[in-house]
């Protein structure tokens, strides 16, 4: 059985008093399913592209048609959809403004349940922040750690207090220089596919096992006890990317339990650019997830990393999985 990833909470009396003290949201693992939203980009988008990459066209804006696939941990089934794109613990937002597309996944750190706090709050307010601050223009495309910082700060500052804490992975395309600039905290991360081979991808970011760089508010008092990094502690990156490249956006819950080839063989089955097929293979690639981390036998990528830290490990790691799904198209007004 896989062990629940973890917030860095030493023996801390004070901590836990001053968290159980806070708001207590029960989740209730029979409301949250499988939940397939498909997110369109706004305009019309016309994909000219063949799906495996073709040369860049100067001149021409780009943008994307993008889906999004999750399942709750513990739930199997079709449920009810939440509102707002938080699914668990996890949560992530679509978001465009004049000449970029925006998207982020984060993952609330499930170790703060134990304190009785919700890690669904901080998530979840955490990227209706950021996608607030990109609606309204307040950011720059080149710098997407910029979005993090902005927006954790003003958590910080928050007359309502918050406790909790979260990773995150953000990631821009800038449509006119057709580049892609990408900010990653933590285990979350992104995948770029041309050709059917990984061409980027982000570095996951761990302290030590299971302890991944997360953004943290600590109760008053406790913020030595509280593992917290700094948004500029992300691993970022800038490179061009060409019509037809295919962009996987998740949460640790799927790369936990698929490695890169059977992410892969997926995504070999997107045969076209329009909505319907970008969403079926989100849901797809959920749903494969979603079985293996709740199979046994099953030697997942969490468990291989397990046993090369010294713990015998076997099996998936049962969690949220956000899948957000997008191919690079041409954009027309």
């Amino acid at each position: 059985m896989a062990a629940k990833k973890k917030q860095h909470l030493r023996p801390l009396s004070q901590a836990a008093s001053l968290c159980s003290s806070g708001r207590v949201w029960t989740w209730e693992p029979g409301l949250v399913g499988d939940v397939v939203r498909a997110c369109p980009t706004y305009g019309r988008l016309l994909a000219r592209a063949v799906i495996g990459g073709l040369s860049q066209t100067d001149g021409r804006d780009y943008s994307l048609v993008t889906a999004s696939a999750a399942f709750g941990e513990g739930t199997f089934g079709k449920g009810i959809l939440k509102k707002g794109m938080c699914y668990g613990d996890d949560a992530c937002f679509i978001a465009r403004h004049r000449s970029a597309d925006v998207w982020c996944v984060a993952d609330g750190v499930g170790g703060w349940r134990d304190y009785g706090v919700d890690p669904s709050q901080f998530s979840g307010t955490l990227m209706k922040t950021c996608e607030r601050l990109v609606k309204e223009g307040r950011f720059v495309p080149s710098n997407p750690v910029g979005v993090l910082t902005s927006s954790y700060y003003e958590l910080l500052q928050n007359k309502v207090p918050l406790l909790g804490s979260s990773t995150a992975c953000i990631v821009v395309l800038d449509r006119r220089s057709h580049r892609l600039h990408t900010a990653n905290l933590g285990d979350s991360g992104f995948l770029v596919v041309r050709g059917g081979e990984v061409v980027h991808r982000s570095d996951e970011q761990q302290h030590y096992f299971n302890t991944p760089f997360q953004l943290s508010i600590a109760p008053p008092g406790a913020e030595g006890a509280v593992l917290s990094d700094s948004p500029e502690a992300a691993d970022s990156s800038s490179f061009d990317v060409q019509l037809g490249d295919i962009i996987l956006t998740a949460s640790d819950g799927l790369f936990d339990n698929m490695p890169d080839y059977m992410i892969l063989q997926e995504l070999k089955k997107l045969k076209n650019t329009n909505i319907e097929s970008v969403q079926q293979t989100a849901r797809s690639i959920a749903e494969q997830a979603h079985v293996l981390a709740y199979d046994p036998n099953y030697m997942s990528p969490f468990a291989q990393f397990a046993c090369d830290n010294g713990l015998n490990v076997r099996g998936g790691k049962p969690d949220d999985i956000t899948v957000l799904l997008s191919i690079v198209a041409e954009y027309t007004d």
